[in-house]
């Protein structure tokens, strides 16, 4: 695959837009169309087979009264800019399966919890929980931003095509045993998540048909774009998911 770059430039993203403002790309599976709609930050909102996905639902990013009503949320972690309790009350139903970690249901009472490495159907879809943590980056020697076993990421299985939602992580060594994954959101904050070094470390290692840098803050999204470029089995898209 010739490896393309594409860089969306837009406003940054502010509470009170509704999923008709963001942008979203669009790709073919098997079982129908798949649209990822870009939220911000670590959040994402996916559209297939007349379901709706949100990972991450954050009101900082989107009026979730606007939004689409969920059939599944999936939540990666504790922290307030990934689980917030009124985003998703605002967001689901009487029919909405969520999915989070043993911490957010501690936090978030009531829901369906995947360690890692577990994986279940929800909403019809087939998910797994996989590692998210830090190895370098600390709060304070000894206390990562965020410790092995709390956090998770998600593979989905949309038809033929399997996205990965890292999480806050580094390019840990799970991560390089992945295979077959068409599409890759991996984070890029400093100092919480990963350098773009190590971003390309891991698409190097696992190759991801296509890959989204998201939950990027200031970190410049360019270098990676650099590091990449000579990587002819990976596409870069840069979208607004500072």
């Amino acid at each position: 695959m010739k490896n393309s770059f594409i860089l969306i430039c837009s406003l940054f993203l502010t509470a009170g837009l509704s999923a008709g403002n963001f942008t979203k790309d669009t790709f073919k599976t098997s079982g129908g169309q798949l649209e990822i709609t870009f939220v911000g930050h670590g959040t994402l909102m996916f559209t297939y087979a007349g379901k709706v996905i949100h990972i991450d639902p954050v009101s900082q990013f989107a009026d979730y009264n606007e939004m689409p009503k969920a059939d599944l949320i999936l939540i990666t972690h504790e922290h307030g800019d990934h689980l917030d309790a009124t985003a998703i009350d605002a967001v689901k139903n009487e029919n909405t399966e969520i999915v989070q970690t043993q911490t957010c249901a501690e936090k978030y009472k009531g829901t369906a919890v995947l360690k890692n490495g577990e994986s279940g159907t929800f909403a019809g879809l087939k998910v797994e929980a996989v590692p998210a943590y830090n190895v370098k980056h600390e709060r304070a020697p000894g206390q990562p931003f965020h410790p092995k076993g709390t956090g998770n990421g998600y593979i989905i299985y949309f038809g033929n095509k399997t996205v990965y939602v890292a999480a806050d992580t580094e390019n840990i060594p799970e991560m390089k045993t992945l295979k077959d994954i068409d599409i890759a959101f991996l984070p890029m904050n400093l100092p919480y998540t990963m350098t773009p070094e190590m971003v390309a470390d891991a698409a190097k290692s696992f190759k991801p048909k296509v890959l989204y840098p998201y939950h990027f803050g200031n970190t410049d999204t360019n270098i990676l774009l650099e590091l990449l470029k000579d990587e002819k089995d990976v596409e870069v898209r840069v979208r607004n998911l500072n």
